[in-house]
């Protein structure tokens, strides 16, 4: 009987452990697997659209295009039907724009890090310098880096991205550039799970109703100036206007000194909320507009503190936070294929 007992005692301790192991390794990531605001990727975004028709870009001659623009360009016009436009690795040198009559466009990268359009070129006009260009509605681009390098030579130039499309999403995408990196120019956007964005002065601009979740902002001090820079340029003119920029996350840090934002009209809207503020962000405000709605919410890190704080800055309470941080602000749950 005490030896039957003991292989009882012995299996039972077994099973019991391996019931642990389960509970407490396999099962949270079972339902990590399953919850949509986890992780993001390319064929949860392909399954969402619900398309197979794709056309393929490769540099080295192995897909349907070697030119990316000419991807978009066989795209008829009016398309009422999703298409992937599958850029595969490499460094694509062209200027690419999706015009209004190409909506349904999903461009697909093989991550930001092997997948760039890049191009260079300075103006005095924000749009005519932009390296990428979207203007269709219903636009979504996964795992491209978009980037300008033309040299930062001459002031109050732009070398940048311009988004103008009602509905576009960005997902694991990257912008770099210096001054006027993306202008976020009008419309419902969306850049989610670790859109990384680079520049100096003013480099995301426009008026755009936009949130930037988890996003990674990386600012490059801009030595020709005494002055610092500033991450946002929001313009809102009227009380009615529906736009401004929305941080919700991510974290914003860098190589110098920066102001979170400043003002491009009068009723200006940025807010950074649970968002990790390294010590390159400055504590001094720009602007002081009567109409000015520049606020923070449950930020952390050591930019933000509020010792420094102009007397009129914001920081938001949880009523005042919660409709801007909600996914609800750009309608995402009746346009995104997804969301956090």
């Amino acid at each position: 009987m005490a030896s039957s007992s003991s292989c009882f005692s012995l299996s039972f301790s077994t099973f019991t452990m391996k019931v642990l192991i389960f509970i407490l390794v396999f099962v949270p990531y079972c339902a990590l697997a399953f919850d949509v605001k986890t992780v993001i990727d390319s064929p949860m975004l392909a399954q969402k659209v619900g398309t197979n028709r794709t056309i393929k870009v490769d540099i080295n001659g192995n897909g349907d295009f070697t030119s990316v623009q000419a991807a978009i360009d066989s795209i008829p016009k009016g398309n009422s039907n999703w298409v992937i436009v599958h850029i595969r690795k490499g460094v694509h040198e062209e200027k690419v724009h999706i015009p209004k009559n190409k909506r349904y466009t999903f461009m697909r990268g093989n991550g930001r890090g092997k997948t760039a359009i890049v191009w260079s070129e300075s103006s005095s006009n924000n749009i005519a310098s932009a390296t990428f260009k979207v203007e269709a509605l219903d636009f979504i681009a996964f795992g491209i880096s978009f980037k300008n390098d033309a040299p930062t030579g001459i002031a109050y130039t732009s070398q940048n991205q311009y988004v103008a499309a009602e509905k576009a999403a960005f997902y694991h995408c990257a912008f770099y550039s210096s001054h006027n990196t993306l202008f976020d120019y009008k419309g419902r956007h969306y850049y989610e799970s670790c859109c990384y964005i680079q520049g100096s002065i003013d480099f995301i601009f426009g008026r755009g109703r936009t949130i930037f979740q988890n996003c990674e902002i990386f600012v490059v001090d801009d030595k020709r100036i005494l002055i610092r820079g500033s991450i946002t340029a929001a313009n809102r003119e009227n009380e009615s206007e529906m736009s401004g920029f929305i941080f919700v996350k991510g974290k914003v840090y860098g190589i110098g000194g920066v102001y979170l934002g400043r003002a491009k009209g009068p009723y200006s809207r940025v807010i950074f909320a649970k968002t990790y503020l390294f010590k390159t962000v400055v504590p001094e405000r720009m602007d002081q507009l009567e109409h000015l709605y520049h606020a923070e919410y449950k930020c952390h890190g050591p930019g933000a503190t509020t010792q420094g704080r102009a007397s009129w800055s914001r920081q938001l309470s949880d009523e005042e936070a919660a409709p801007f941080i909600s996914i609800d602000y750009i309608d995402g749950k009746n346009w995104l294929p997804a969301w956090i």
